[in-house]
C-alpha cells in the first residue's frame, strides 16, 4: 500500500472512530457503519476500535485496564448469529465492585452478561505462539465472578450478524465490569466444571459451566492472548480479562437486583436503579 493510500486509510479510521463517539454522545441506535466506513475486514474494525478507545480514554481521563472477550459460548453465538469471538477494551473508570449500583437511564439499553474474569499476575512474554490453556495458566493471579455491563443501543438482533465488525469497532459494546472477590485457590479442572447460575430479583434466568466458554475459560484467555499478539499487543500484569457470558445476555430494568453465583468463586451482585 502506497503512502497516499495509507494516509487515506488512516483518515477513514479516525473519522469512523469519531462517528462512533458521536453516536454514543447522541444516543443513536446501533447499526452497521454506513459508507464511507463500510467495514469488510476485521483488521480495519480493530484499528477503528483502538482509535475509538483512545478518544474515550482522553474524554473520560481513564485508561485501559484489561480486555473483554465476547461470543465465546454457544448460547451467545446463537443469540447473535455469529460463530467467532471478538474482543474489546476494559476501561479503568468503569470497573466497579460487587454490590455497586448503576442507573438504567445512563445507558441506551443496558445489558448484563455473566462471566468468569481473570486478573493477570505477570506480563506475558513476547513471541510465545500459540498460547494454550496450559501455557497461560501460570500467568494468572486470580479468578472472580463478574458481570459485564454493555450497551447495545437498541440493536436489532435479527441484523446483528451483518453488523458484527461494527460491533467490534464499537469496543464490543463494553460499558463496564462488576467484579466479585478474587480467588486464587482454583485449578483448571475446577474452573472447567464450575457451574454459574444467573439470577434477577432472586429468580434464576440462566445457567452454564466453565466448559461452555470455548471449552474452558483458560482457552478463551489463550484465544485473547493470541489475538492480541497478532495485533502487536499483549496482556500485562494486573490486566483484567472477562471471558464471555455463560448464559445469554439479560436486560435488567430499573429496580432489579442481578446476581451471578459461580461454584468455587462465590457471587457478584449489582443493583439497577
Amino acid at each position: 500500500m502506497d503512502l497516499a493510500a495509507n494516509d487515506e486509510r488512516s483518515r477513514l479510521i479516525d473519522s469512523a472512530a469519531q462517528e462512533l463517539f458521536r453516536q454514543h454522545q447522541e444516543r443513536q441506535r446501533f447499526s452497521a457503519l454506513p459508507a464511507p466506513w463500510h467495514l469488510d475486514d476485521a483488521g480495519t474494525a480493530y484499528a477503528i476500535q483502538e482509535r475509538f478507545v483512545q478518544r474515550l480514554e482522553g474524554f473520560r481521563r481513564t485508561r485501559t485496564c484489561g480486555f473483554k472477550i465476547a461470543l465465546t459460548t454457544p448460547a451467545m453465538r446463537q443469540m447473535v448469529g455469529y460463530h467467532d469471538s471478538i474482543s474489546g477494551h476494559l476501561l479503568e473508570d468503569q470497573v466497579i465492585p460487587s454490590g455497586s449500583r448503576v442507573r438504567a437511564g445512563d445507558y441506551g439499553r443496558l445489558l448484563v452478561e455473566f462471566e468468569i474474569a481473570f486478573r493477570m499476575g505477570a506480563d506475558l512474554p513476547v513471541g510465545v505462539a500459540p498460547w494454550t490453556r496450559q501455557s497461560i495458566f501460570p500467568h494468572v493471579a486470580s479468578a472472580s465472578p463478574a458481570l459485564e455491563l454493555a450497551d447495545d443501543r437498541h440493536a436489532d438482533y435479527t441484523a446483528i450478524a451483518g453488523s458484527i465488525l461494527t460491533l467490534a469497532a464499537d469496543n464490543a459494546w463494553n460499558q463496564g465490569l462488576v467484579l466479585g472477590e478474587p480467588v486464587s485457590a482454583f485449578t483448571p479442572e475446577s474452573l472447567q466444571a464450575a457451574a454459574g447460575i444467573a439470577f434477577i430479583d432472586g429468580a434464576e434466568v440462566g445457567r452454564g459451566t466453565g466448559a461452555d466458554v470455548l471449552g474452558h475459560p483458560l482457552d478463551a484467555l489463550a484465544w485473547l492472548a493470541n489475538h492480541l499478539q497478532d495485533r502487536g499487543q499483549r496482556l500485562l500484569a494486573g490486566h483484567l480479562v472477562t471471558t464471555g457470558s455463560l448464559v445469554t445476555s439479560k436486560f435488567p430494568q430499573a429496580g432489579s437486583t442481578v446476581e451471578f453465583h459461580v461454584d468455587g468463586l462465590g457471587k457478584v451482585t449489582l443493583r439497577v436503579e
